[in-house]
């Protein structure tokens, strides 16, 4: 596996990534915003896309966008892997907060964050929206980003 910044070059594997993952894939005038003025960071094996996130930072916090692993390879610690590097490069850069929101019923990224030491701050009513219509509510979490002592 490689971790390495994402450029616009790599725009149709991330197309591709964003699709297989989301019920809402991101318009590819989002990605290429995103390419240019956040970090976005990929994940690789061989030359295919395994996995993607996207930070945006401003001053010393962050905010995580989009985070995703390829259906094929979760469950195999490659979000931990990349959430991890994510976090370190935020830090090098001078975050000492991370914020996401995560769907409610994403018991598997929930699960992640706890075990990497997030914590839940709230709850978002009716934030994402679903495949055939209707809302699902967003949980809030923060990291605390510190450098290794």
């Amino acid at each position: 596996m490689t971790l390495r910044p994402l450029t616009t070059a790599d725009l149709p594997a991330l197309l591709a990534l964003d699709t297989a993952t989301n019920s809402h894939p991101w318009h590819p005038d989002n990605w290429r915003d995103s390419l240019t003025s956040h970090l976005c960071l990929g994940l690789w094996e061989d030359d295919t896309l395994r996995g993607f996130a996207v930070a945006s930072r401003v001053l010393d916090e962050a905010e995580l966008l989009a985070i995703a692993i390829d259906p094929a390879c979760q469950r195999q610690g490659r979000g931990r892997q990349l959430l991890q590097a994510l976090q370190q490069r935020l830090i090098d850069a001078g975050a000492t907060t991370l914020f996401l929101e995560v769907r409610a019923g994403n018991r598997p990224a929930q699960a992640l964050y706890d075990a990497l030491g997030g914590m839940e701050t709230g709850i978002r009513a009716r934030y994402y929206p679903l495949p055939g219509g209707g809302r699902e509510d967003a949980r809030l979490y923060a990291f605390t980003l510190m450098a290794p002592q």
